[in-house]
């Protein structure tokens, strides 16, 4: 690999974190890196060890936590999903991210295909996307029927807090992201061979629909926003702010062993928005869709 090629290499995330200490010498090349950026992989190194806590409680205590992760096409999700679960025991985490349903899922109850990722004893399940595909995406792509979305919102409450009654510690997250970040996203995932999958027929209708995502994120969260089982709404234009505080806000909710002093777990309030403020923000502008939130 000759020396220009090193230059445009794309620096793996912790190479500020493991090499900004390292002296001078040979067979070394000098790298120079943002503080902030050397920030982040700091704290976020940190974060991840008080994860490794939470789950040896969980695990010991017999606790169930699920944490589903929504919001729009390049929100920022799988980007926080990987670092919250990428150090954790794989015998006690679980990603589940569906496909489309085939034609006998079809056919079932619509929460029927997701029971059974549901966690046991001593689990953290994550579901990047979820049964709230019915409450956005399938009714913007015209993947359900209004009589289906309309059904599925008076449903899923009851749903949750069934899960919530039976032990399971429940988390909704929706990273909310505006929408000239959303286009600048998907720029990057066109040019960037390594996102190449990440591209979907669905991406540029996302652009042209972006209203009508807007006027249904609104009916989902009058529907589904509960005091037992509230959204939580994640700023996600910077899409570091947005892995460091929402790793917060989970580990803040909890009580375990060796728990760091609340100032280090305590999430910015302008990342982290509570499901009913975002909803009253959101009645305040309906006449105004250009100042929705994403």
């Amino acid at each position: 690999m000759g020396h220009k090629e090193k230059r445009y290499l794309e620096l793996y995330e912790g190479t500020a974190r493991d090499s900004h200490k390292n002296k001078k010498g040979e067979k070394k090349t000098a790298l120079w890196v943002k503080n902030k950026q050397l920030d982040y992989e700091i704290e976020l190194h940190g974060l991840q060890i008080e994860l490794l806590k939470l789950q040896g409680s969980i695990i010991k205590n017999g606790g169930k936590a699920l944490a589903i992760f929504e919001g729009r096409d390049a929100a920022g999700k799988g980007g926080t999903i990987l670092r919250l679960t990428q150090h954790l025991n794989p015998r006690n985490v679980k990603i589940v991210a569906l496909a489309r349903p085939s034609d006998r899922e079809q056919s079932q109850w619509y929460f029927q295909r997701y029971i059974n990722h549901l966690p046991a004893a001593g689990e953290f399940v994550v579901f990047d996307r979820s049964w709230y595909n019915r409450a956005m995406v399938e009714p913007v792509m015209g993947f359900c029927t209004e009589e289906q979305h309309s059904r599925f919102l008076k449903d899923v409450p009851s749903l949750e807090e069934m899960l919530v009654q039976s032990g399971i510690k429940l988390f909704k997250f929706y990273f909310s992201v505006s929408r000239e970040e959303q286009k600048a996203r998907f720029e990057s995932r066109r040019k960037d061979p390594l996102k190449h999958y990440k591209i979907s027929p669905v991406d540029e209708k996302a652009q042209k629909m972006w209203d009508q995502y807007s006027v249904r994120k609104f009916q989902m969260l009058t529907a589904t926003q509960r005091e037992k089982t509230p959204w939580t709404i994640i700023r996600s234009d910077n899409k570091k702010d947005a892995r460091i505080n929402c790793i917060k806000h989970i580990l803040s909710s909890f009580e375990y062993e060796g728990k760091s002093s609340d100032k280090h777990l305590t999430p910015n309030p302008e990342v982290v928005i509570p499901g009913e403020v975002e909803l009253r923000l959101m009645e305040e502008n309906m006449a105004t869709p250009e100042k929705l939130p994403g």
